[in-house]
C-alpha cells in the first residue's frame, strides 16, 4: 500500500472531494485526520474508513482551531507524514458588486489557511523523530485559466499554486516536499448545483462533455489517486509541482464547435 502506516490530514473532508480523498488514502493504508468546520460531518467519514481514523472539528480559517487540529491528530496517532489543503470556500460574483468582507472571506480560508496550516504541520514534521513528509495543495484550473465573477477565488487558487512552489523550494532540503493539484469539474455538489441551475440538464451535460475531452466529470476518487501517490515515497522527486487532474479541460484552446468542420489540410 502506497501509504502505509503514514498519519494524513485531509482538511475539508466531511463531503464532497476531501472525503474522496480521505477514502483512498484509507485504502492506502494510512491513519486519516478528517477535519471539516461540520464535525459532525467529519467523524461521520471518518468511521466509515476502512482504517484507523481521527474525525475533528476544525475551521481552517481560524488559527486556534488549526493549531488544535494538530495538536488532536499527535496526541492520536503521534506524529504527521502528510497533509492535504483541500478546504475552501467556492465564489462566483461580479468584479463590480463584491465587497471587500467577501474578497477577505474567500482569500482567509482559500489561500491564508493554507499558508499558516501548513506552517504549523511543517513545524511538527521537523520536530519528529524521522523528519520530513509531504504537503498536497489543492488548487483548481482557475489556476490556470478564469471564469468571469470568480475574481477572488481565482486570486486565491492562483497564489496557492505560487506560494506552493515557493515552500517546496525552500523546505526541499528539510525533507519536506509540497505540489499542488488543479481539478477540473468534480461529481461533487457543486456539479449536481450547475445542472439544477440549468434550462436543461441535458443541455448541460452536452455542453460539459463537449468542453471536456474526455467527455465526463471527473470522480472525487480519482484526484485522491493522485494525492495519495503524492503523498507517498513513490512521488520522491516530485516537489513544486502543479498537475491538471481535468480531464484535458485546460489543454483545450477554445470552446468545442457545436457542428462538424470539413478537413482543413493546407496549401
Amino acid at each position: 500500500m502506497l501509504l502505509s502506516e503514514k498519519v494524513v490530514i485531509v482538511t475539508g473532508a466531511g463531503g464532497g472531494l476531501g472525503a474522496g480523498i480521505a477514502r483512498v488514502c484509507s485504502r492506502e493504508g494510512a491513519r486519516v485526520v478528517v477535519a471539516d468546520i461540520r464535525g459532525d460531518a467529519a467523524q461521520a467519514v471518518a468511521e466509515s474508513l476502512p482504517g484507523a481514523s481521527l474525525g475533528v472539528a476544525c475551521d481552517v480559517g481560524d488559527d486556534d482551531a488549526q493549531a488544535r487540529l494538530v495538536e488532536q491528530a499527535i496526541a492520536h496517532f503521534g506524529r504527521i507524514d502528510g497533509l492535504v489543503n483541500n478546504a475552501g470556500i467556492n465564489f462566483a460574483k461580479p468584479f463590480l458588486d463584491t465587497s471587500e468582507a467577501e474578497w477577505e472571506r474567500i482569500i482567509r480560508v482559500d489561500l491564508r489557511a493554507v499558508f499558516f496550516l501548513s506552517q504549523k504541520v511543517c513545524r511538527q514534521m521537523l520536530a519528529q523523530a524521522q523528519p520530513g513528509g509531504s504537503i498536497v495543495h489543492i488548487s483548481s484550473v482557475h489556476s490556470q485559466a478564469a471564469l468571469p465573477g470568480a475574481g477572488p477565488y481565482d486570486a486565491a487558487k492562483g497564489g496557492v499554486v505560487a506560494m506552493g512552489k515557493s515552500l517546496a523550494v525552500e523546505l526541499a532540503p528539510l525533507g519536506i516536499r509540497v505540489n499542488a493539484i488543479s481539478p477540473g469539474l468534480l461529481n461533487t455538489q457543486i456539479w449536481q448545483d450547475i445542472q439544477n441551475a440549468a434550462p436543461s440538464a441535458e443541455e448541460c451535460l452536452d455542453y460539459w462533455r463537449a468542453n471536456i475531452p474526455i467527455g465526463r466529470v471527473i470522480e472525487t476518487e480519482e484526484i485522491g489517486e493522485l494525492a495519495a501517490f503524492l503523498l507517498s515515497p513513490r512521488s520522491s522527486s516530485i516537489t513544486g509541482a502543479n498537475i491538471f487532474a481535468d480531464g484535458g479541460m485546460t489543454a483545450q484552446l477554445i470552446s468545442k464547435e457545436p457542428y462538424v468542420s470539413r478537413p482543413l489540410e493546407g496549401k
